[in-house]
């Protein structure tokens, strides 16, 4: 006698079938980067001003709460989005979500307390702590070319701090802490936008991003005062929002060598807005050090995109 098949008998529906990896398609890739990298300038420009009325730790958590809260509408409003909205690994969800929200309370607070260009220019260096903890945390085998550019964005990244002197910022520390957090977010959720999509992607590190800030921020709790306050929160949120989808699709459909040049655009727009908007002109140190640090992140995506198509 036949076994009765349990799924036939559940009330349940079957489980969706995960998401395919699309086609590759670099002129889209390159649309959404483009994108991402006008509202992460944006975003970046605003938390100081933010910040002239609320504590960083503040800006974290208004900036999380809000990207819930718009997405909890969205799913009120669109059913579509109801119905594709899916947690294939709940766990890496909350990983990736919980390294997001660390990094980015560390990021803002360098945001906040460091020159712009400064503090972007170290947050450049995720890819290349990417590069390097992909060996121990997933198994892979860098040659002699890509190891000698981590060590030149080490190098770098030295330029930049100036240790033993007096520009030295603890400041800066807490930027690299934020890198290093966010590649191992990068890391740990590999594919995971594409079975899932880019909106349970941010939605869960938004949620996450809430539960770790909301009693980091309780003993600075405040909103902000004036209009200016509420309008550089709301471009926080909405270009943080924008972002972080466009990262997510840009990375879908295109291949991360193409990308990377792309998005270090980011450099430019936010040099030139800190000099309109704050007066803020990069140093010689920064500039030197940040052309090293962008050279071999480049560099390395380069070789592993050669790597991946056996080169």
């Amino acid at each position: 006698m036949a076994l009765p098949d349990p799924a036939a008998e559940s009330p349940l529906p079957p489980p969706p079938a995960p998401r395919s990896a699309p086609a590759e398609d670099n002129a889209r890739g390159a649309a959404w980067m483009m994108l991402s990298v006008f509202f992460a300038s944006a975003m970046t420009l605003a938390v100081p001003w933010a910040a002239l009325e609320l504590d960083s730790r503040m800006i974290v958590t208004l900036r999380a709460i809000g990207g819930v809260m718009i997405c909890l509408a969205g799913l009120a409003l669109i059913p579509r989005l109801r119905k594709e909205l899916r947690f294939s690994s709940p766990w890496r969800h909350v990983w990736r979500g919980a390294l997001i929200g660390v990094s980015t309370q560390f990021g803002f607070y360098a945001l906040t307390a460091l020159p712009l260009t400064l503090a972007t220019v170290l947050f450049f260096t995720a890819p290349i702590f990417a590069a390097m903890l992909a060996v121990p945390m997933q198994g892979e085998r860098i040659g002699l070319r890509r190891a000698s550019a981590i060590g030149a964005g080490f190098l770098g990244v030295l330029i930049v701090l100036r240790p033993g002197t007096a520009g030295f910022d603890l400041a800066m520390l807490a930027a690299l802490v934020s890198s290093v957090l966010f590649a191992l977010a990068l890391l740990s959720s590999r594919g995971l936008s594409v079975r899932d999509g880019p909106f349970a992607a941010y939605l869960s590190s938004a949620a996450m991003s809430v539960l770790i800030s909301l009693p980091i921020a309780l003993p600075v709790w405040s909103l902000p005062v004036s209009g200016g306050g509420w309008a550089a929160l709301a471009v926080v949120v909405v270009a943080s929002l924008t972002r972080n989808i466009g990262d997510l699709q840009a990375y879908r459909w295109a291949e991360a060598s193409l990308l990377a040049p792309l998005s270090y655009l980011r450099l430019i727009l936010i040099a030139l807005g800190a000099w309109l908007l704050y007066a803020e002109l990069p140093d010689g140190w920064t500039i030197a050090g940040g052309a090293v640090i962008i050279g071999a992140a480049l560099y390395i995506a380069r070789r592993e995109r050669l790597a991946k198509r056996g080169g």
